[in-house]
């Protein structure tokens, strides 16, 4: 006896309740699909199955027996697609959900390098900076910044830790002046962002590992990054961000640091995705792409 074969008809017939239908899914006969039910529990020594006019219902070693020929069979088919995608590109649609400081300030720093080694996966990007539900959206990755991850049920990785700075454009900086010291905050334009995850007051994180509160007594506060940046950009005030979503204007000038050895804690920059044995060959080479991008 076919040992897998059976446990696949097995498991047809498991899912159809029906003798027939599970022979027309598989493309046999009522009888020849019976006998290798018969067979199958005449090798285990048990019965699986029970018939009435109803249908077909599993006893108790039935449906243990189709537990764990789900997971078998589960194995097996990721193992075999793992082992026939070794060597060939990665390839298909990948759904992907990213913050707007990834899909927009940091992606013409990403994407056309990715496209261009990866040309046969298709990327659809979901570009929000709420926290998205994979499964239920129907998403193969989620990225996201935070201060830290809480979703048991997701598979992350962790692409980067960044340190949260304060940052303002020149202009600002020459007419208002350098703070010296986070006490001279208080006298300065500061943007806030008042997004569901944003505190309403800033945690200073000194260098001899001294925190001190402050309240930004903010004339301008908006809940996306992409805006707060836009605001530091043009010269509006001194913002929070990320270094990695500032570290290209730090080195063009076209952002300054302020208070240089003063941080605001920092943020995970992780790819989230749900639990499976079988990771898609597109969803790791974008999480591999991603943590080499962040590295």
């Amino acid at each position: 006896m076919d040992q897998v074969k059976a446990m696949r008809a097995f498991q047809r017939i498991a899912q159809a309740k029906s003798l027939t239908s599970a022979a027309q899914s598989l493309d046999t006969t009522h009888s020849s699909l019976s006998r290798q039910l018969q067979a199958l529990e005449k090798s285990l020594g048990t019965q699986l199955v029970r018939r009435d006019t109803r249908g077909i219902t599993l006893t108790e070693a039935g449906e243990r027996y189709h537990a764990a020929c789900a997971d078998i069979l589960s194995r097996l088919d990721a193992a075999h697609a793992d082992a026939a995608a070794d060597g060939k590109a990665p390839s298909g649609t990948l759904k992907v959900s990213m913050p707007l400081a990834i899909a927009t300030l940091d992606l013409p720093q990403w994407l056309p390098a990715f496209q261009s080694r990866h040309p046969g996966i298709r990327l659809e990007a979901v570009c929000t900076d709420r926290f998205t539900k994979l499964v239920a959206e129907g998403i193969d990755v989620a990225l996201r910044i935070s201060a830290g991850l809480e979703d048991a049920s997701m598979m992350a990785r962790t692409l980067a830790v960044s340190d949260m700075v304060l940052v303002a454009a020149p202009r600002y900086l020459v007419e208002q002046g350098m703070p010296l010291s986070p006490e001279e905050l208080a006298a300065h334009e500061c943007l806030l962002h008042n997004g569901p995850e944003s505190p309403s007051h800033w945690t200073l994180h000194m260098s001899d590992g001294r925190q001190q509160a402050f309240r930004p007594q903010a004339r301008f506060s908006c809940d996306t990054v992409t805006a707060l940046y836009s605001a530091a950009k043009c010269g509006l005030g001194i913002a929070a961000l990320t270094w990695h979503t500032v570290r290209a204007d730090l080195q063009s000038g076209a952002l300054v640091r302020v208070l240089p050895d003063v941080t605001l804690g920092q943020r995970t920059y992780a790819a989230l995705y749900p639990r499976t044995r079988h990771v898609r060959p597109a969803v790791r080479a974008f999480i591999d792409f991603m943590a080499g991008h962040y590295r």
